[in-house]
């Protein structure tokens, strides 16, 4: 087991399946793409395979607190998918640009506060030299599944260790 998977294990958290598609829907795209030495990632929501784990909007539906606990659980979808495809989550060496989105009712602001969710469990499980990253936050009319927050990253990935 490597260190970021131990660090899973010790905060006794659980990926979830692999972000698919629902019913009806074909994907034509990559969860990740490898290229060169950095992984993109496309956006991911708080998703159990199939199955949104929260939905609605953020300022009316949920909370922000709620907010906050889907970018968690949208971290964790990441990883899942990260985990696929590089097979060791060591394998990600420096959390490089994340952008945050937010479904959120008019008015709401919070979206940073929103999308610590996401980067405090990233620099939990990766450490601060490895899990800090640029960043943006935004608010956002809908997003698909009505999914309260949607995350797409950049890494850089250790192309020796495959």
């Amino acid at each position: 087991m490597g260190k970021v998977e131990n660090r899973l294990f010790m905060a006794e958290l659980a990926l979830p399946a692999v972000f698919s598609a629902p019913s009806g829907i074909e994907f034509k795209f990559d969860l990740v793409r490898v290229s060169g030495g950095l992984a993109y990632i496309s956006g991911h929501g708080p998703i159990d395979g199939a199955k949104p784990l929260m939905q609605g909007k953020v300022g009316t539906d949920l909370t922000a607190e709620q907010g906050t606990e889907a970018a968690r659980l949208t971290a964790l979808s990441i990883i899942a998918s990260l985990k696929q495809e590089l097979g060791d989550l060591d394998r990600v060496t420096r959390w490089v640009k994340v952008l945050g989105m937010v479904n959120c009712a008019p008015g709401f602001s919070a979206t940073p506060g929103v999308i610590n969710g996401f980067s405090d469990l990233i620099i939990e499980l990766w450490g601060p030299d490895r899990g800090a990253h640029a960043r943006s936050a935004i608010g956002v009319a809908e997003l698909p599944f009505d999914i309260p927050v949607e995350v797409e990253a950049i890494v850089e990935v250790d192309q020796e260790a495959q």
